[in-house]
């Protein structure tokens, strides 16, 4: 490493964030600007490990230890071909990824880990800003052609894979614009839409084809696709969320998370949207304690919700790593994103552990309050304990507590898919499902999950495809690299 005792010298510093107070008036990232040399000093606290941990705790085996120690010495151009060659979207991952391979960091054991995320990410904006990332269509084709369904995260990383690869791929998506749950999902405030339509664009150029506003299954059948394309790659997600189907759920202000987020997304982007689903002047809750419900609290705040109450199931976890969960496994710890302290600040915030969802009770049709219960976990099972109830006051109901699996009553029962026992496309270890030429990938495969295993799904389904089409493969494996063509 450059500097061997960069991780003695430097403490860990993150960029600062815009005051709350400031940025719920609007929806654009938050964080402020980061010097050249902080950077290089949080690079420098990356150690000379001998075992980096961080590479395991990545599902797309980032080679993290090499692009530290180049922005460490200035090298960013260098730094950005390595971070390029295990991800194809490091400017996603930078701003979504929870960064497990944080968590794993050999400096974490006891010492706040090296500021991994946020290195990823400015090596990617500092590669657009100085115009490095530029297409790179392949040498040749193979006169293959291979339908992408979904434009997400583990779909592009599928199509771009493919397309280095020769293949003529096209990727179809049924919204209105591409990105999936990425542009229909995660708010702005997290992730701005330019930064999808900028790599997108360079996908154009490199020979991907995109088709928005098209429902495989539906608009588009099994047979059409099959009598033009010569694979077809399902990353359609997961998309089924889960219900409380508890009483007064059909009472009116009780919504899917999916159903409130996406209309604030496309506000954000001009689109009128009718009857919009908005929490303005509202005593809000938001029932789930993942990363969906910590976006409906900061859109709520946004909004100007008067009051924003989140539920979650199950206890509240330990602030510190649980001595069942050691290092480098990930941990089951209290995390408090930036929504919850905006709610906090701003809208009455309240996390209410340990509370389970009993009843919805409303006036003329309307939800005006639920009623809860203190429970507990014994021996994996949810027992509410008795005496407990408690109604809070609600106007709007955002149920965010996960996803169940993809849809699979069109193309994937066209095409007569295995359904594993948790309803996701059953895959052999080629990402093929049981239907010959039918792959599937990402979240509609593995189940709700992280995006860096979307993107990790995504390269490794074009793996099969192409071993499929070709034979032989040349695209890089989990563990291997894809350099750069220059």
């Amino acid at each position: 490493m450059g500097k061997i005792t960069g991780f003695i010298d430097f403490k860990r510093t993150l960029p600062k964030k815009r005051p709350v107070s400031d940025r719920i008036k609007d929806y654009r990232e938050f964080y402020k600007p980061f010097g050249e040399e902080k950077l290089k000093e949080q690079a420098a606290r990356c150690m000379d490990c001998g075992v980096p941990f961080c590479h395991t705790g990545c599902p797309l085996g980032n080679i993290i230890p090499d692009w530290n120690d180049l922005v460490y010495r200035g090298r960013w151009k260098a730094a950005m071909d390595r971070l390029h060659a295990t991800n194809n979207f490091p400017e996603f991952t930078g701003r979504l990824c929870p960064a497990p391979c944080e968590e794993a960091c050999v400096l974490g054991i006891n010492e706040p880990a090296v500021a991994i995320e946020e290195i990823e990410k400015q090596i990617v904006e500092r590669a657009f800003k100085e115009g490095w990332v530029q297409p790179e269509p392949p040498l040749s084709r193979t006169g293959k052609k291979v339908a992408v369904i979904g434009s997400g995260p583990a779909g592009l990383a599928a199509a771009q894979q493919l397309n280095r690869a020769g293949h003529q791929v096209l990727v179809l998506e049924r919204s209105d614009r591409i990105g999936g749950l990425l542009r229909y999902g995660i708010p702005d405030f997290k992730m701005e839409k330019n930064i999808i339509d900028r790599r997108t664009r360079i996908m154009e150029e490199e020979g991907v084809e995109f088709r928005t506003s098209v429902s495989v299954g539906v608009d588009l059948t099994r047979d059409e696709l099959d009598a033009t394309y010569d694979a077809v790659v399902f990353c359609g997600g997961s998309t089924r969320p889960r219900d409380l189907p508890i009483e007064g759920r059909e009472l009116d202000g009780v919504v899917f998370a999916m159903d409130f987020l996406p209309q604030q997304n496309r506000v954000v982007a001009g689109d009128a949207v009718a009857d919009q689903i908005l929490a303005t002047g509202k005593h809000v809750v938001v029932i789930g304690g993942g990363d969906t419900g910590s976006d409906c609290i900061g859109t709520s705040t946004r909004q100007g919700a008067t009051s924003v109450t989140n539920f979650e199931l199950l206890p509240e976890p330990p602030k510190g790593r649980p001595e069942s969960q050691p290092w480098p496994y990930w941990p089951m710890r209290l995390r408090n994103s930036s929504s919850h302290v905006e709610a906090e600040e701003a809208a009455r915030g309240i996390r209410q552990f340990s509370a389970l969802s009993k009843k919805f009770v409303g006036k003329k049709g309307k939800v005006t309050k639920i009623l809860t219960a203190e429970c507990e976990l014994q021996d994996g099972k949810i027992i509410e304990i008795p005496g407990t109830d408690k109604e809070w006051d609600c106007d709007l109901v955002i149920l965010a507590m996960g996803f169940v699996g993809p849809e699979t009553d069109t193309v994937v029962s066209q095409y007569g898919a295995e359904l594993d026992p948790r309803g996701n496309v059953k895959v052999d270890e080629n990402f093929m499902s049981s239907a010959p030429g039918f792959f599937a990938a990402g979240d509609a495969q593995r189940g709700q999950s992280l995006i860096v295993w979307a993107i990790s799904d995504g390269r490794e389904v074009a793996r099969g495809v192409d071993q499929y089409l070709m034979g032989a493969t040349e695209l890089p494996t989990k563990d291997g690299m894809d350099l750069p063509r220059r």
